[in-house]
């Protein structure tokens, strides 16, 4: 005769039946050395080239046009960015993964949030220089910009505290503000293109540092919004991809114009444009990576069907 042991029980379809796919490191890795790259071609390229320094010149030229317009959105966004600012999200975003029970967490923050800006103002006034090709005003090194570096650590600090069903959003969010404290230093004329690009990926680089610290540690995913993370990400990378095609094609017509000289409105206004779409293409794709990166660097469940 049939007993209550013997009766079909059902198997949950979010939770964990079968076993734990440990977080991968060597992805985070390789994004952090890909990054490390990237800010020193950015370097060789824009700065340390007179062709480069000449495409940058005219963009800066370029940002004078509209200025009084733009500037008065451009500025109420740099004005946020502080040392004391820096200093409140830092503790703010440790507190936060104290509350979680997550102290390698907090590490990983302190490790991205301080990482960043510190490496940026090393290599500004320290390790960097600016050689003189007689293009445009002889001013000092910028590059990575500080203000950027700032806005992406936080960005970036609020990606990888908040829950994880609020990180989609915390992407898009991250993606708008870098992006446009990245350009309003174009606007303002604190910065050429190549500074806030390089700035990026500095964050990059140590939010992938960070990550591979923690990979494969933390509480386990049994229900995450999978399906809303790759739609966010494929959004931030389409965009990301629209943005560079438009700042190339920017680029190509402004290396074109180099022998005749860049004066005429138009072609200030290329270039200008061009650096703008530049550093927006480079925030949509690092907040894309950075998004998945957090994705796949945290254990999750798999059930016996192989679903996570």
């Amino acid at each position: 005769m049939p007993t209550a042991d013997d009766a079909p029980r059902p198997v949950p379809t979010h939770t964990a039946v079968g076993s734990v796919r440990s977080g991968r490191r060597a992805p985070a890795l390789v994004i952090a050395l890909l990054a490390s790259v990237g800010v020193w071609v950015t370097f060789w390229v824009f700065v340390t080239t007179r062709t480069g320094q000449l495409v940058e010149q005219a963009a800066f030229d370029g940002a004078r046009y509209g200025r009084g317009e733009l500037w008065q959105l451009a500025e109420p966004v740099l004005r946020v960015i502080s040392v004391p600012f820096i200093a409140l999200v830092l503790i703010a975003a440790m507190t936060l993964a104290a509350l979680r029970r997550r102290p390698l967490l907090a590490l990983q923050v302190a490790i991205l949030m301080g990482g960043s800006n510190l490496t940026t103002q090393v290599l500004k006034h320290g390790l960097l220089t600016r050689p003189d090709l007689s293009v445009g005003d002889r001013l000092s090194n910028a590059l990575p910009s500080g203000h950027t570096t700032a806005a992406a650590s936080v960005a970036a600090a609020l990606l990888f505290v908040v829950p994880r069903r609020l990180r989609p959003a915390a992407a898009v969010l991250g993606a708008i503000y870098t992006a446009a404290t990245g350009i309003s230093t174009l606007v303002g004329r604190w910065h050429r293109p190549s500074d806030a690009v390089a700035a990026v990926l500095v964050v990059v680089a140590w939010a992938a540092l960070a990550s591979a610290l923690g990979a494969g540690r933390g509480p386990v995913a049994t229900r995450e919004p999978a399906g809303e993370t790759v739609a966010v990400a494929s959004l931030l990378g389409v965009g990301g991809v629209f943005a560079g095609i438009g700042a190339a094609l920017a680029m190509r017509q402004t290396v074109a114009d180099l022998p005749q000289g860049l004066e005429s409105r138009g072609e200030l206004l290329t270039a200008y444009g061009g650096g703008a779409l530049g550093i927006a293409s480079v925030v949509c794709l690092a907040f894309c990576v950075l998004l998945v990166m957090r994705h796949t660097a945290e254990p999750r469940a798999v059930d016996r069907r192989g679903l996570t």
